[in-house]
């Protein structure tokens, strides 16, 4: 069995056998240095594990692991050009080094490879398979993204609505990348969507720990500013949580805390102290332990033996335990 740096070290070898083009320079360049950027390549680590989990031979899944790769920052790409964000693993964003049509340009070729690299799997008929998952993941990552959009034009989201959106723009590309994997190995398609609803309720837990901590983490340990989304309004589980539980008065209090302005002084705090009056963090807990125990319902019912199972389940339960 391999080690997470092991299948680190595949994807990475993987990458460097397989450049984006030289030429023109202002469509690959942003390409490649995007996937210099700093990060641990979860998604395609998981492909290379749920594959792990059926078979020995890691390496057919390699290609299909690269377009999960690949899609995922296509879409960091884009998003960043809706968010204008300045910054992405604390480097320009594309758009910011270069411009926007050039971060609109090199992330539609990348998505295209993507394709590229599904169809150098080792089986017709599994490439097949392969694009089918990647295309329903693909369009629930845009629905799930445009819902986004479309919740900060609007005063009133519910929880319900909220957690359905962070599964299509967050969770569903973990479970696919499962799926993924699962399909490369040429594992039952009933495993392929236990993995795929693991990832899936994985995803969305990991997704409501991203909103604690953006609120409650260590600036020094997460690395960014902590009360992020308060400044900016942004609606998550723990403001909608909140208004869930709020009595009329406290309602309209958060409510009025949100239209301010992000330099508004006391912001963070006052907003803070309405989530601890409702004990929100035990409900964010509350909510993980749910979707955790779904998840691995879901990993338990794959026929495969626990020991394959063992490195695939750390890791996911680092990601979901987190600090940062």
């Amino acid at each position: 069995m391999l080690s997470l740096n092991d299948f680190q070290s595949l994807l990475a070898g993987y990458a460097r056998r397989h450049p984006f083009p030289d030429d023109p320079p202002m469509l690959y360049e942003p390409c490649t240095y995007m996937l210099s950027l700093r990060s641990k390549r979860l998604r395609p680590v998981l492909t290379l594990m749920a594959c792990e989990l059926f078979i020995d031979e890691v390496e057919r899944a390699l290609p299909a692991a690269w377009a999960v790769e690949l899609f995922h920052n296509f879409t960091l790409i884009h998003d960043d050009i809706m968010d204008a964000a300045p910054l992405r693993r604390g480097q320009p964003t594309v758009h910011t080094r270069w411009n926007v049509n050039t971060g609109i340009l090199s992330g539609d070729v990348m998505l295209i490879f993507a394709y590229k690299h599904l169809l150098k799997v080792h089986n017709d008929r599994i490439a097949v398979q392969l694009v089918n998952i990647f295309n329903r993941v693909a369009i629930q990552v845009c629905e799930g993204q445009q819902r986004d959009l479309d919740f900060e034009q609007r005063d009133e989201v519910s929880l319900s609505e909220y957690l359905y959106m962070i599964e299509q723009k967050t969770a569903v590309l973990l479970g696919g990348a499962l799926e993924m994997g699962a399909c490369c190995a040429g594992a039952s398609a009933v495993d392929g969507m236990h993995l795929y609803y693991f990832g899936l309720q994985a995803g969305t837990a990991f997704q409501i720990q991203d909103d604690w901590l953006d609120a409650y983490g260590d600036p020094e340990r997460v690395g960014k500013q902590v009360g992020g989304d308060i400044l900016q309004n942004k609606k998550t589980f723990l403001t909608l949580k909140t208004l869930e539980l709020a009595d009329e008065a406290d309602r309209a209090a958060l409510r009025e805390w949100l239209r301010t302005p992000a330099d508004t002084p006391g912001k963070v705090e006052a907003v803070r102290a309405l989530f601890d009056r409702y004990d929100i963090s035990a409900h964010v807990a509350e909510a993980k332990a749910k979707l955790q125990r779904s998840a691995y319902e879901h990993l338990d019912a794959v026929k495969v033996p626990l020991d394959r199972q063992t490195l695939l389940r750390q890791t996911v339960e680092q990601l979901l335990e987190r600090d940062h």
